[in-house]
């Protein structure tokens, strides 16, 4: 008895549908004018209210004051005023751009990649890391340009006179503090630098000092803001079960920075006049400077 074998038929794969697809025209071209006149509107807005004269041809003998960097850039040269140049200019650039690097290694989870606000949790952790970006930079800059401490004497009459001058800003911490001599000059030894002379006793001993209140206000205290409050953030939210998953940690972290970075860019072009003061950006003026002087 003979039993016959059909073969079932393959299902090929169907089409996208219609509604699955984006042409050109009208779904890119309309959405990308639209773009355009919002921006054309904003710029017009911006260029309304806020100052942009155009100076005199350049000239290497005279330095305009303010002289500032590319609006790209101004987010590092604001770093630069609040601490050390070698960490605003090298090591915090070179340290995130590592850690955005590694984001993929540390999150291996490969269920919703490439879709925004994939978690539970991403729209709560976003408003909340956002908000709390926003307002620690602008609080940490208006501490460090002395600002928190007029706005208090200003309105409060709280001027504590020599006791609480330390805190007009970081560098007062410095200068107004009763730091005892030797802490200022602090003699350590990184390492023992020993050069083999034949004899077996090795070559000179190299010391080094340790200015400490310099150090504290320079490197310390940008370090632990720019480490010690975004652990602080992760771990708050990871204690409101909101961070569950690595995911949520680096959204909470990535969402931090973008505000950082913008609010960084804003101020560095927007609210920093003559000598780098903070100021309104309605205050904001340009001086061409004097010949043959920096």
């Amino acid at each position: 008895m003979a039993t016959a074998v059909v073969a079932r038929p393959v299902a090929r794969p169907q089409p996208r549908a219609r509604d699955e697809e984006v042409l050109v025209w009208p779904d890119l071209i309309f959405v990308e004018f639209i773009s355009a006149l919002v921006f054309t509107v904003a710029l017009l807005v911006l260029s309304t209210f806020m100052n942009a004269p155009l100076l005199d041809q350049a000239n290497p003998d005279v330095t305009p004051n303010p002289s500032k960097a590319p609006w790209y850039l101004l987010n590092l040269q604001e770093l630069l005023l609040h601490m050390n140049a070698a960490m605003a200019g090298i090591i915090v650039p070179t340290v995130w751009l590592i850690l955005l690097g590694a984001f993929p290694y540390f999150d291996r989870d490969n269920e919703g990649q490439g879709v925004w606000f994939g978690t539970e949790n991403a729209w709560r952790i976003t408003i909340v890391s956002g908000i709390v970006a926003f307002v620690g930079t602008w609080l940490l800059i208006l501490w460090d340009t002395g600002k928190i401490a007029f706005f208090l004497n200003s309105w409060f009459g709280l001027s504590g006179g020599d006791t609480l001058r330390f805190l007009e800003n970081v560098r007062s911490m410095q200068s107004q503090l009763p730091w005892p001599e030797w802490s200022r000059s602090i003699t350590y030894l990184p390492f023992e630098l020993r050069i083999l002379d034949g004899t077996g006793r090795g070559g000179p001993t190299t010391f080094q000092h340790l200015d400490f209140p310099g150090w504290l206000v320079e490197q310390a205290i940008p370090i632990v803001a720019l480490v010690g409050l975004p652990s602080l953030l992760i771990y708050t939210l990871w204690r409101m079960n909101w961070v569950v998953t690595r995911r949520d940690a680096l959204l909470a972290l990535f969402t931090g920075f973008v505000v950082v970075f913008g609010v960084l860019t804003v101020v560095g072009t927007g609210f920093r006049g003559q000598g780098q003061q903070l100021v309104f950006p309605w205050d904001l003026k340009v001086s061409e400077g004097i010949p043959g002087q920096e």
